[in-house]
Parts: C-alpha cells; structure tokens; sequence
C-alpha cells in the first residue's frame, strides 16, 4: 500500500529563555523529504549558530549524495555522512570565531525518499533530542540519548526509571561540535504503515513530559501541525524551562 507523509512543527521559546537556542526544518525536494530537530548548546548565539548550521548543512549534504543511492546502506552512509560534515562545520566555526566558541548542538531526523521506497523512514540523532514512533496505541523511542546518565543505563549501574532523576541526565557525551560524533552514528530503518506518527522532539519537551503524556496528546489529534502545537505547549503547562521544538509526521495512505 503506497503511503504519504503530513507534517507539522513548533518551536517555542518558552517561558523562561531570552532566546531560541532550537531549529527545526522541513524540506521536500526532488523526491527527498528532511525533517530535522535540533537544540543548540553553547549560550544564546553560539547556540542558535549551532543548530542552525545543522539544519542548514544537512540537507544541504544529503541533496549531493542521495541522486547516487541505490541500496538501504547507500542511504544510511549518505545520512552518517551528512551528519559528520555538519559535525565538522561546527567545529571549525567554533574554533574560528570568538563569539561561537564551544557551541554545539543535538540533532535527530528523519529521511524519507518514496522514489527509493515509500514505505519507509531512516531515522537517526545525536545527543538527547528523541525520535518516537506512535503505533496500535503504543509509543517506542526510536533513538538512544547519548547522555552520562544513559551510558550508566546501559553499563547497568543505574535502572533507567533512575536515569529519568540523575543528575547527568543532561550532560551529553556526544553532540554536533564533539570529536565523538566520530564517523557518524547509528542509522534506524522504520518500517511505516497508515496511522503511525511519528515525533521529533527536543529534551525542553521530554525533560517533563513522561512518554504516556506524549502518547496521549498525540492520539488526541489527527491533524500533525495542532498535535505539534499541542505537544510544546504541554511542556510548557508542565513547568519546561526550556525551549521546546516537535516535528509530528503522521503516515497517510497514498494515491
């Protein structure tokens, strides 16, 4: 059954910021739909700088490469690669310019190419900003945070109903602007179907809203810019002190 994508973003500044350090992009085009979140790290304009230039170089990278794509790890190589030169850029800007040192960013996103396949998504992120696919009633993280408090998750120090309280919860590992990024990350192959959604979002949202929120909110709405809307918003009702960004793609049945 061919399939088709609505999307809908927010990004709110939130009640307790001067700036917004977060970007979100969607962009379809030549068969290629991008939809990125990324939270800026660094103070107000190094941080706006940093998810800027991630939402700028990578579609910018991935409309170069992706013409000569012919199988899933062409795609998933192409994505990695992407991510690593705007991992690059950011790098070489904050080490070029006063004002933007230090910056960095988290990003995660999702790739779409119906020419290729349209039944399914590439998704993949760095840092803590989180992908989720909504189906049957049930929510899925799709992406890993790459935070001290998950490495202490997965070395099994500490449960992961922990890891939601800890104290480095927020302190990241790996982000865009760290020599970590390293030569990309992982790269997630989601097979979709009518009725999933699927969410990209920023920890200014998953920092206080428990995932059954997110799954109720979005089973509220059908249509993917009011679930988006409703989403940041209800971060903000929760206490969020940050800024707060959400992507809602929802999976459509196709002509």
């Amino acid at each position: 059954m061919a399939v088709n994508l609505k999307i809908g973003k927010c990004s709110l500044l939130g009640n307790y910021r001067e700036n917004n350090e977060d970007a979100v992009d969607v962009k379809s085009v030549e068969g290629l739909t991008t939809a990125i979140v990324a939270d800026g790290m660094g103070g107000q304009a190094a941080g706006e700088k940093a998810s800027q230039l991630a939402t700028e170089v990578i579609p910018k990278e991935l409309e170069g490469h992706l013409n000569s794509a012919n199988t899933p790890e062409d795609i998933r190589k192409s994505l990695r690669g992407a991510i690593v030169r705007a991992n690059e850029e950011i790098i070489s800007v904050g080490q070029t310019e006063r004002d933007f040192r230090n910056m960095g960013t988290t990003v995660v996103m999702a790739l779409w190419m119906p020419d290729f396949r349209d039944d399914c998504l590439f998704i993949t992120g760095v840092g803590d900003s989180r992908a989720y696919l909504v189906r049957d009633g049930k929510i899925e993280q799709l992406t890993t945070d790459h935070s001290l408090a998950q490495a202490l998750v997965e070395a099994k120090t500490i449960t992961a109903e922990e890891a939601r309280e800890h104290r480095f919860r927020n302190v990241l590992w790996k982000y865009l602007g760290s020599r970590e990024v390293g030569e990309g990350p992982e790269v997630k192959t989601v097979f979709i179907r009518p009725g999933d959604q699927v969410v990209l979002c920023t920890d200014g949202l998953t920092g206080v809203v428990p995932d059954e929120r997110i799954l109720e909110t979005m089973q509220q709405f059908d249509d993917p810019q009011l679930c988006a809307e409703a989403l940041c918003q209800l971060a903000l009702d929760m206490g969020s002190r940050d800024n707060v960004s959400s992507i809602v793609v929802e999976i459509i049945e196709g002509d």
